[in-house]
Order: structure tokens, then C-alpha cells, then sequence
């Protein structure tokens, strides 16, 4: 009876440790967390959507193996940081190669994402957008002026610049959020699902280089894109029906 308990007690430890570093990853990693936000997204979006079962499976597979393969970068790394503390250009190699790898499951996740879903928003786009399409030209400089508006009083309601201009950092990405704004307006008046997607992609990467040049932090880039489209969304789906 007791290697009995034993045995039960090691399998539940080494349940606890499996939750405790996927855990750890998703609160330490950024990439992690990026990931784990993305996942969440793609799932509660993929509930309005009439995907068969074979679908859904090619999307958990898809989701889980980028998951899986940011927790064996991250391990690698951290493994690799602890035997070569030092600058090693072997070291560099095998981060590089792992990180590569991500690359790839994200790439790939990308693909089967646009397989799964591009036929079906195509189809919701000509239900829902196509009655907008003929809004008023002013509605789009209401919306970016009121973006730009709304984050510069935040900006100034939240500021946290201590140099430079008060356009450069603050509590939300000015950048961001126009960018969004216009991307959201673009795919508004666009009859086109990949100039939309194209939109957004720019819009990204925006985003992406705030946090890059270490100008904005993950939030506040986060906070300026969903800023910008709320705000696009409000004008073009609400104000251009009265």
C-alpha cells in the first residue's frame, strides 16, 4: 500500500511541476505571453465560426505546437545561459537555431490560421461591412483626429516621460493607435479581406517596432491598438448610421 501512495505521490508532484513551468513561462516570458494571449483570441474567435472537427483539430494542433515549441526555446535558452554565462558564439548558435524553430510553428500557425478562416470572414465582410462602405469620407477624419485627441490626453493624464518630446512614450502608443485606427477604417471601406489583412499586418508591425526600439512597453502598445480600433469601429459601425 505504501509504494502504492508513493507512486500516486510522484505522478501528482509530477503534475504540479509540469503546471508550475508552464506557469512560470507564461509569467516570466513576454514571447510566452504573447503567445498565450494569441491562443486565447484565436479560440474564443474560432466559437463563431462553423468549423468541422477535423478544423478544429488542425487548429488545437497548430495552437499547441507553438506553445510547445516557445517552452523548449525557453528552456534552451535558460539552459544554455546557466552552463555558458559568458558570451560563447556556440551559445549563440544553438539560441538562434531554437528561437528559428518558433520562427517556423509561428509561420506555420499563420498558414492554417488564413486556411481556416479566410473563406469563412470573407463571407461575414460581404453580410456586415459591404452596407458601410458608402460612409461619408469625413467620418474617417473624425476618427483619426479623435484617436489622436483621446491619446494625447492620456499621454498627458498618465504621463511617465521624464526627456524628450511629449510625444515620445506615455501610457499609450500614439503610434499604435492611429495605426490601428486607419487599418480598422481600411478594412471598413475595403470590398477586400487581404488588403485588410495587409492593413493590420502593417499596423503590427507598428506596434512591434515601439516595443522594439524600447519606446513603448508591451501594454502600452496594446492599450494604443485596442484605443485606435475602438475607436475605428465606434465611427464607422455606429456614427455612419445616423
Amino acid at each position: 500500500m505504501r509504494n502504492d501512495n508513493s507512486l500516486i505521490q510522484n505522478i501528482i508532484d509530477s503534475f504540479n511541476y509540469a503546471i508550475r513551468g508552464l506557469i512560470t513561462a507564461v509569467s516570466e516570458e513576454r514571447n510566452m505571453k504573447i503567445h498565450y494571449a494569441v491562443a486565447l483570441l484565436v479560440l474564443f474567435a474560432s466559437l463563431f465560426f462553423d468549423l468541422s472537427k477535423v478544423e478544429y483539430m488542425a487548429l488545437f494542433i497548430t495552437v499547441v505546437l507553438v506553445i510547445v515549441s516557445e517552452l523548449f526555446n525557453t528552456a534552451i535558452e535558460k539552459f544554455v545561459d546557466l552552463v555558458s554565462p559568458e558570451y560563447n558564439e556556440n551559445a549563440k548558435i544553438i539560441k538562434d537555431v531554437s528561437a528559428g524553430a518558433v520562427l517556423l510553428t509561428a509561420i506555420n500557425s499563420v498558414i492554417v490560421g488564413f486556411l481556416l478562416f479566410f473563406d469563412k470572414l470573407d463571407a461575414i465582410r460581404a453580410n456586415t461591412v459591404l452596407a458601410i462602405t458608402e460612409s461619408p469620407i469625413f467620418l474617417t477624419v473624425i476618427a483619426i483626429v479623435l484617436v489622436t485627441v483621446i491619446t494625447l490626453g492620456l499621454k498627458a493624464a498618465f504621463s511617465r516621460y521624464s526627456s524628450g518630446t511629449a510625444l515620445q512614450g506615455g501610457a499609450v502608443s500614439g503610434h499604435t493607435s492611429v495605426s490601428f485606427c486607419a487599418a480598422t477604417i481600411i478594412s471598413t471601406i475595403s470590398d477586400n479581406l487581404v488588403v485588410t489583412i495587409l492593413s493590420y499586418f502593417m499596423a503590427f508591425l507598428v506596434a512591434e517596432s515601439r516595443i522594439e526600439g524600447k519606446i513603448h512597453s508591451f501594454y502600452e502598445v496594446l492599450a494604443g491598438g485596442v484605443l485606435g480600433t475602438l475607436i475605428g469601429v465606434l465611427i464607422f459601425q455606429v456614427l455612419a448610421k445616423y
